[in-house]
């Protein structure tokens, strides 16, 4: 039940050719989805790089295309770069709280084991672990920030 044109050609106020390149990704009952994308990157533009992708791929490119549209009118600075840095930062802040709590585990367990046989060297042994832990979550760490770009 098409009323004759997709969202685009009624926004840009042109006639839509049975061809249009346009109207599977931005169909009339959703003229939002159009003039987000054109108020971001443009009708040409988008015409252009749909034209481009092969046919199997346009419909992702078309989506990818409104998502960032999105996150530009939200985030006018960033856009979605923001969204994906604040998405790096928790898996970061996730990585970590779980590397303390398995260097917690290892200790404990350590402290299980070594609490009957020798005291003293128990400490030293729980010490050296625990050190070492926490030298692995500063690799991974500084790693996650280097591999994404934005070192605090």
């Amino acid at each position: 039940m098409n009323p004759g044109r997709c969202a685009a050609c009624r926004y840009l106020r042109r006639r839509c050719a049975e061809d249009c390149i346009l109207s599977p990704y931005f169909p009339y009952n959703d003229p939002q989805r159009f003039v987000s994308v054109h108020k971001i990157h443009g009708a040409s533009n988008v015409t252009k790089l749909l034209q481009q992708l092969p046919t199997h791929l346009r419909a992702k490119a078309a989506d990818s295309l409104y998502f960032e549209a999105q996150c530009r009118v939200e985030d006018p600075v960033y856009g979605c770069v923001g969204l994906i840095f604040l998405l790096q930062q928790q898996i970061h802040s996730a990585e970590s709280e779980l590397a303390k709590t398995q260097a917690e585990i290892a200790v404990l367990k350590s402290q299980a084991q070594h609490t009957q046989a020798q005291p003293f060297e128990a400490e030293s042994d729980v010490n050296n672990l625990l050190q070492e832990q926490l030298d692995n979550i500063a690799n991974v760490s500084f790693s996650n920030q280097a591999s994404s770009g934005f070192i605090n």
